[in-house]
């Protein structure tokens, strides 16, 4: 497969590097006025029309009404249309001025821009239904708005800008991903995200069940989406169930909808784009130094035993000059944090060549990306290639191929989810201080080696090292390679009638993770089996997908009264997949680095494992559309599905939807209302679904077992064989409003839906331990989302020089669990052990809910410790002596003393137990969107503001409880000087405790309102046209822009940043572990054709 992609990758460069021979041209030149106003008309298609009315060329107008054109001959016509007015055609003769007036149409049948798409006509790879006559709920941003977006992803740049999408990142690093939800989370088995479809076919991204290696963790697989943005005409999304269901089972979670650039009937232009940033990291949590830290450890120790530190056995406190070891390398102000940040930097380029005559038309692209995290050893490089081929072989044939290539390695610190490693930021939170950075020789001289020590007080690996020296030394190599070759066929069987429509989809997938732990990161001694551990994991994917369509367009007459759509479509999805680790460790060498080397024979860390599926899928799809009088519009469909991840009983699933659109503005009672360009209603309902991740459930499975008996290698059942399994199913209802006023100046979309998942899939149903299994999978649950969502664009200042536009949107998701399997263990966690929230899946709850204690503060005296009644009054025991507060009585029964943290006790018997824990919040975010003015002065100046959202939900800030807990050697915030040290201090702070004490129970302490507003970014460009100095040195367009991204975050959160996405699983929650935040970004760039 790697020849294959390696051949191929090298086709497409050559192919990318052909020229074509330009014809004999002259330019024409003009402006569009608008005929009654005289004022400039932004945006009119300008085409050369040939004397077979082929189109030849087109352009459009720019803001002041100006085109330019390069004609091929003076016998051919010019012709000019616009939306919502009457085309005009010209011949052009000799002419090289050709000014046009055109006049409003008043029968306002012409194309009209519908608002929920932005005038664009999204690629379904179904039904040809232009964006007027769409009957679903749909959001668009096309070419001219991505253009503004200066990130180096697609999800990264769509963040706030699409109304009931909400995207959050997973870490700051290079690589790492965002988390999309559409209207909410609608499953809670396997992934939640929308499936991606590129032009027309689905680009699979959900991670296989069999999908185990053991050194990965899924973030970092969700560079699978591998589309430059530099090559996106369009995005959409299709949100409600009637759009989605056209995509069974795949579309339960919502589609994203990508159209790539295509060729044009025109010379070859080519275009060249660069994009450079530096990016910093936000202001850590503030921490102690190495002298506060030093009086911090001696003060819990007094707390817990009424004596001082014992400096001989602890050293790296004792401070003597004649132990030169321990006064020089524990002695120091160490800022890890600063140690392990650097600088990001980022460089993107990017060339095209787009063009074609009346055969055939290309459009390839060839980019590199480069970026340098913020974090030491973090880093992404990207390189992709694509080309687009479109050829008419006839008038009645056509032939598409398209070909996407991208190469992508990416760099990420050492995680082992073996050793319970976190991240090393997290990790750079809590490392005394007083440590230092660099190794001091016996003579206290420093030398050119971090300091690892073999052990100190806070433990050794995993439970502590340097976080620098793991930075620097150990690495993490995620590397991918994926070729996408796709081919299409499209016949008119009947002129203008009859079309079939057949593709045929090839994705290859290579996926290899390579990490290693050498000896300089752990500081431990050679023979223990975390030194010079090497890893390796590799998957490779096969997929094939083929779609034949049917699609019927009779001719019932005049248009404008009857227009009639059919569309019968069978698709076929071919996947298999192969995978294997590897794991080695006590290599002889630091430079042995791969785990084919020799190692310890007897070593545990020795692993070699693999794993192969397949699966299939067939779906047939049925869709009609039908429009009368231009203003009564309905679809109807039914998707059915097989697929082999299903028994016999249940394997095929069928998907209804029906929808509807009335357009009111084309209503006589509404020609008393002119300034309404368009008014419709909407109407929708339908099904979706889902199948479970893993390929073999309806099979008893048999796993190897990595134990021995009696010398034999042994193998245990996986799993029950599950022959009754269906697919999840999500119904969903949506109304809908489209508004545009003021000749299109203003435009309003509403949505209202609800959408209800049943037969949800369960995988952790509990069964009596007496069957061999803990649990099993189930059908079992509903569970509702239902909200609104907003969208306002106004243009509230036009003119010839100035234009001012502004873009709101806002969205609200309600989550709410309705049922749960009566077996199921529908609760997490157990709420007594200090840093642990309990998760309960409740009905009438959102998911993502967590409960803890409520925390009230600290126990100021030995008085308050005194347990309350109801009344609020003090309890007495039989003997009269109080009753003092006590924690789980009697299974623990710690008695609390002055100085420790008060929580709230619910019931008042005196004990803080798991009968006092509450309700305190949830993960899912309220509200979310976005909102920003653009500003366009003389069609070349241009600055656009946009700021996001994210309100009404609640993180767990584990930043915060592990940097305030004060109970071992990790080093604590700033925020432990107000601790509370004597009987008598008021402070919100408990105080110091070696290894006891409760004073960092899952509590609201640690739960905070992470809602905030976000300055997104903030572009300045400028962009020199045609006429000007640029066409001296043969361009034909350049832009430059500044761009600066997450300027200031307005919020009360205070850990590092509040945009904390959901943990995956059935009681994941919102918690901020301490992975890199978002970063502070500057970037420059330039793009230009010529």
């Amino acid at each position: 497969m790697r020849q294959l992609i390696y051949r191929s990758s090298f086709l497409l460069f050559w192919i990318c590097c052909i020229g074509h021979t330009a014809f004999a041209q002259h330019i024409v030149r003009g402006k569009v006025v608008d005929a009654t106003s005289k004022q400039p008309l932004a945006g009119v298609t300008v085409s050369e029309l040939s004397t077979d009315n082929r189109t030849v060329s087109a352009t459009t107008t720019d803001i002041e009404g100006n085109y330019a054109l390069a004609v091929t001959t003076a016998l051919n016509r010019l012709n000019f249309s616009f939306i919502s007015y009457n085309a005009q055609v010209v011949r052009i003769n000799s002419r090289n001025q050709i000014d046009m007036q055109l006049s409003t149409s008043d029968s306002q049948i012409e194309e009209v821009v519908v608002t929920g798409t932005g005038g664009v006509q999204p690629n379904t790879g179904l039904l040809n239904i232009s964006a007027r006559d769409l009957t679903t709920a749909t959001a668009t941003i096309n070419a001219s708005v991505l253009q503004e977006m200066q990130s180096s992803s697609i999800d990264e740049a769509l963040q706030g800008r699409l109304p009931g999408v909400d995207i959050a990142a997973n870490s700051g690093d290079p690589g790492s991903g965002m988390s999309i939800r559409i209207r909410g989370t609608s499953s809670l088995s396997g992934s939640a995200e929308p499936l991606i479809v590129v032009d027309g076919m689905p680009y699979e991204t959900e991670i296989p069940g069999d999908f185990n290696f053991g050194a990965a963790d899924e973030d970092a697989y969700a560079q699978l989406l591998n589309v430059a943005p530099a090559d996106i005409e369009t995005i959409s999304v299709l949100k409600d169930a009637a759009a989605t269901a056209m995509w069974g089972a795949r579309g339960s979670n919502g589609v994203l909808l990508i159209t790539t650039k295509r060729g044009t009937m025109s010379k070859p232009r080519m275009g060249y784009s660069f994009r450079g940033a530096l990016s910093s990291v936000p202001s850590a949590i503030p921490l102690l130094s190495g002298d506060q830290y030093s009086s911090l450890i001696p003060e819990m120790y007094m707390n817990r035993t009424g004596l001082p530190l014992n400096t001989l056995a602890s050293k790296e406190f004792q401070y003597d000059p004649g132990d030169v070891y321990y006064y020089h390398n524990y002695s120091q102000n160490t800022d890890w944090i600063n140690a392990i940040n650097q600088t990001g930097l980022s460089n993107d380029h990017t060339f095209s060549i787009q063009g074609g005559g009346e055969k055939a038309r290309y459009y390839s692209s060839v980019s590199y990306l480069g970026q340098r995290g913020v974090t030491v050893g973090t880093g992404l490089s990207r390189i992709a290639a694509r080309l687009n081929l479109d050829y008419d072989i006839s008038e009645r044939i056509k032939f598409r191929t398209d070909i996407a290539y991208t190469h992508t390695v990416t760099d990420r610190n050492y995680v082992n989810s073996r050793d319970n490693q976190d991240n090393i930021r997290g990790a750079a939170y809590v490392k005394m201080p007083n440590m230092s950075l660099w190794e001091y020789d016996p003579y206290g001289n420093i030398m050119p080696v971090y300091f690892s020590p073999d052990r100190n007080i806070q433990g050794v690996y995993p439970g502590t090292y340097s976080p620098a020296a793991m930075a620097e030394y150990a690495y993490n190599k995620h590397m991918g390679e994926r070729i996408t070759p796709t081919f299409n066929l499209r016949y008119e069987l009947i002129r203008g009638i009859l079309f079939s429509d057949l593709s045929v989809m090839f994705d290859m997938n290579n996926t290899r993770v390579n990490n290693f732990l050498p000896q300089l990161a752990t500081g431990r001694p050679y023979t223990e089996t975390v030194v010079n551990r090497a890893g390796e994991s590799d998957r490779d994917d096969f997929r094939m997908q083929t779609k034949a369509n049917l699609i019927y367009t009779p001719n019932l007459g005049d248009k404008m009264k009857h227009d009639l759509q059919m569309l019968f479509s069978w698709q076929t999805d071919d996947f298999r997949g192969l995978s294997y680790e590897s794991m080695i460790s006590n290599t002889a060498s630091t430079l042995l680095t791969d785990p084919s080397n020799p190692g310890r024979t007897q070593n545990n860390e020795l692993a070699l494992r693999g794993g192969e599926g397949q699966s299939r899928s067939i779906g047939g799809v049925f869709s009609t559309q039908y429009k009368f009088l231009d203003r009564y519009i309905v679809n109807v469909g039914i998707r059915g599905d097989g697929n082999s991840k299903f028994g016999a009983n249940y394997r095929y699933g069928y998907f209804p939807s029906i929808s509807t659109r009335w357009r009111v503005s084309g209503e006589r009672f509404m020609e008393n209302l002119p300034f309404i360009d368009e008014l419709s209603f909407r109407a929708s309902y339908g099904h979706s679904g889902k199948a479970p991740r893993y390929d073999y459930l309806f099979y008893s499975n048999i796993n190897s077992y990595d134990q021995t008996y009696l010398g034999e290698a042994g193998t245990v059942p996986a799993n029950m064989a599950y022959r009754n399994l269906k697919f999840e199913r999500v119904k969903g209802a949506n109304v809908g409003l489209n508004l545009e006023m003021w000749k299109r100046r203003f435009r309003l979309d509403m949505e209202f839906y609800r959408n209800r998942t049943t037969d949800m899939l369960f995988d952790d149903l509990g069964v009596p331990n007496t069957s061999g299994f803990e649990s099993i999978w189930l059908n079992y649950g509903v569970m509702d989302n239902q909200g609104w969502e907003l969208n306002l664009h106004a243009t509230p200042y036009r003119s010839k020089n100035l234009m001012v536009d502004f873009a709101f949107n806002i969205a609200r998701n309600l989550n709410v669990v309705r049922e749960v399997p009566e077996f199921f263990v529908n609760e997490s966690g157990t709420g007594t052990v200090n840093g642990d929230y309990k998760r309960y899946l409740r009905i009438n709850n959102p998911i993502g809910s967590f409960y803890g204690y409520r925390y009230e503060g600290v126990y100021s005296t030995l008085e308050e410790t005194i347990a309350k009644d109801a009344n609020g009054q003090a309890i007495y025991g039989p003997d009269g002596e109080p009753v003092y507060m006590r924690f789980n009585y009697p299974y623990t029964d710690y008695v609390f003393q002055p100085g420790d943290a008060k929580y709230a006790d619910i019931n008042n018997d005196g004990s803080i137990d798991e009968r006092d824990i509450v309700y305190l919040g949830n993960s899912n975010p309220k509200f979310t969107g976005g909102f920003g003015p653009s500003i366009t002065i003389k069609n070349s100046l241009r600055i656009n503001l946009f700021f996001n959202f994210r309100l009404g939900y609640e993180a767990i800030n584990d930043a915060l409880m592990h940097t305030t807990k004060m109970t071992n050697y990790d080093n604590q915030s700033t925020a432990v000087l107000r601790r509370w040290r004597k009987e008598g201090d008021v402070t919100d702070m408990p105080r110091a405790l070696m290894g006891m004490g409760y004073n960092w129970l899952g509590s609201d302490r640690y739960v905070q309102d992470a809602s905030f507003l976000r300055f997104r970014s903030a572009t300045v460009s400028y962009t020199f046209n045609r006429g000007s100095m640029i066409d001296r040195i043969g361009m034909s367009n350049l832009r430059l822009y500044v761009t600066g991204e997450n300027f200031y975050t307005w919020t009360r959160y205070l850990g590092q940043d509040p945009e904390v996405n959901m943990e995956k699983g059935i009681f994941g929650v919102a918690r901020d572990n301490s992975r890199t935040p978002p970063t502070m970004r500057f970037t420059f760039g330039l793009s230009t054709s010529f």
